[in-house]
């Protein structure tokens, strides 16, 4: 999950490099087309093929997560770009909703303390702000999270049925590059320029490997704990901002960070011996 975070956090630097040729529905697509091909070479590598039996599965994943992205982007349009990421960060909050409701299962509450202690670090890193009329994006953008969440929660079940990380990736990149594709149709198409080739490029790998860990963390992991590392994912993005873009952060917004690395190590810490979401045996075909 650590490593999920720090691929994403990269793959940020590549979106606004590429974002001053492309549209948001075209940074979607071209990741989605060199996601595809990365996967599609892990399979190959691996011996294992393309087709699968648990094609519902993956539509139900491939569309949540599509879906929670679209709405992530809407949001954006309308929201600081601080709090649409904080509402998007809220979907280690459901997923913990979801292990109690629909597996019946109950987190322990320390675990479970550690998601709410890295959402707080969330809060007093990003600063989010609300407007009066900003009631009905922030909604959008809560329901990104919590769609998110279903996502993930597919990606723990596509594991459990013994479908190859690699795969549950290439499946979500098709049903990504399918759902771009529409989101294109009314626009006007920018073809990728010399300048803007190499981005798109880097935001394609560094989201494939991004894709990779996550899917691998979620799937064969604790999901709480997983969870709680996801928020690293804001430090990452902090931390290169101050290297690269030389961002300054106020005192709280390195609370915040303290906050979500204590959370995290917190929740390692704690991880069960016995997980509460123990995955079956994976089989990779």
């Amino acid at each position: 999950m650590l490593a999920s975070g720090a691929s994403f956090a990269l793959m940020g630097v590549f979106v606004k490099l590429a974002a001053e040729f492309h549209t948001a529905a075209e940074l979607v697509f071209w990741r989605a087309i060199v996601q595809l091909a990365a996967a599609w070479l892990m399979l190959a590598h691996a011996g294992s093929p393309i087709r699968t039996s648990r094609f519902g599965m993956h539509a139900h994943r491939g569309v949540a997560g599509f879906v929670s992205l679209f709405l992530f982007f809407h949001a954006l349009t309308s929201l600081p770009l601080a709090t649409a990421m904080t509402l998007s960060y809220s979907s280690p909050i459901f997923l913990a909703v979801l292990l109690t409701v629909l597996a019946r299962e109950r987190p322990g509450a320390k675990l479970l303390a550690t998601v709410l202690v890295g959402f707080a670090g969330v809060l007093l890193l990003l600063q989010p702000a609300f407007a009066a009329d900003q009631v009905r994006p922030g909604l959008i953008g809560l329901a990104s999270g919590a769609v998110a969440s279903i996502a993930f929660w597919n990606v723990r079940e596509l594991s459990r049925a013994g479908e190859p990380d690699a795969r549950i990736v290439f499946y979500f990149s098709f049903y990504s590059l399918l759902g771009s594709l529409a989101w294109m149709v009314p626009q006007t198409w920018h073809p990728p320029t010399a300048a803007s080739a190499w981005p798109i490029a880097g935001l394609g790998l560094t989201g494939a490997f991004g894709q990779w860990s996550l899917t691998r963390a979620y799937g064969r992991g604790s999901m709480l704990v997983s969870a709680s590392l996801s928020y690293s994912g804001i430090v990452f993005s902090a931390l290169i901002g101050i290297a690269v873009f030389d961002d300054r952060l106020p005192f709280a917004a390195w609370a915040g960070m303290a906050l979500i690395v204590a959370a995290g190590v917190a929740a390692v810490q704690l991880r069960p011996t016995r997980r509460e979401d123990a995955t079956a045996p994976i089989v990779n075909d």
